[in-house]
């Protein structure tokens, strides 16, 4: 039985039905919240840092004796602070307010600080010893950095050749983590030094970068049925998300067909099958 073909049919089929609605597997760290009090930020600063999670000052980092990754830009959250001043024909005094701001960075790009308002997701992903048995020796043999960071996203940066992704408590399925985790890896495949899969003038929403997410997904999908983890549920969003990228690629399905070809081999080379 061809796998990917299989898994290509079965994805289809679950479009035929319709718009898919997905579902980040995810949990984002809640708020912007303060590292140092743990309160939330105001509305208008949540919608400045854009995202979850505890934020520092540059002081505060060096405080705890940590430290901002090279290349990390920070964000600035903005208050008011009330300033006395006289005025010059009456020489009365009045409160004035002005608005003033500084900068804040995400826990997730400084090193050897640990959160200290962690969420808790309370029914979390479990550990599996066959996915983590793959993680392990395809990581090991290509060198590629595998990176856990509390917070929102998931990706691969090819210029590093580092995967980074949620912790697995921020998940509540089990099978999700890992479709996630595969995702990534599959990417990590398309370097330049592997299969030379990775355009790196493609841009985001466009054909190539498009194509590009098909052959992850679907190779995600194709581990996470080796690995023995699929449940309705992941499969469903993963064909959600295939659907989602085919609206950029004007819902061709034919794409899905060359994906799977590509996803085939990024699967082998990740198992050491190639």
């Amino acid at each position: 039985m061809d796998i990917y073909q299989t898994i290509t049919d079965r994805m289809i089929s679950e479009m035929e039905a319709g718009v898919i609605p997905w579902k980040k597997p995810w949990m984002a760290a809640g708020k912007a919240i303060s590292h140092t009090t743990g309160k939330p930020y105001s509305l208008l600063n949540q919608m400045l840092l854009g995202r979850a999670g505890e934020w520092l000052t540059f002081k505060q980092v060096q405080q705890e004796n940590g430290y901002v990754r090279k290349g990390e830009k920070a964000r600035f959250v903005v208050f008011w602070k009330f300033v006395t001043m006289k005025d010059e024909e009456t020489e009365e005094e009045k409160e004035v307010p002005f608005l003033k701001y500084y900068n804040v960075f995400h826990i997730s790009q400084c090193e050897n600080i640990k959160a200290r308002h962690a969420q808790t997701n309370p029914n979390p992903a479990k550990a599996d010893e066959t996915a983590e048995a793959i993680i392990r020796g395809y990581v090991k043999r290509e060198g590629v950095t595998l990176e856990h960071r509390e917070g929102d996203a998931a990706f691969y940066q090819p210029s590093t050749d580092c995967i980074v992704l949620p912790l697995l408590r921020q998940f509540a399925e089990t099978a999700e983590y890992y479709g996630t985790a595969f995702h990534e890896m599959v990417h990590s495949t398309g370097h330049m030094k592997r299969l030379a899969r990775l355009d790196s003038t493609a841009n985001f929403g466009g054909e190539e970068y498009s194509k590009e997410e098909l052959v992850a997904e679907i190779g995600s999908a194709a581990l996470v049925n080796y690995a023995g983890l699929e449940t309705d549920k992941s499969f469903t969003n993963s064909a959600a998300y295939v659907q989602n990228w085919l609206q950029a690629l004007k819902n061709d399905k034919r794409f899905i067909v060359s994906a799977a070809g590509k996803a085939d081999k990024a699967v082998s080379f990740i198992l050491g099958e190639a």
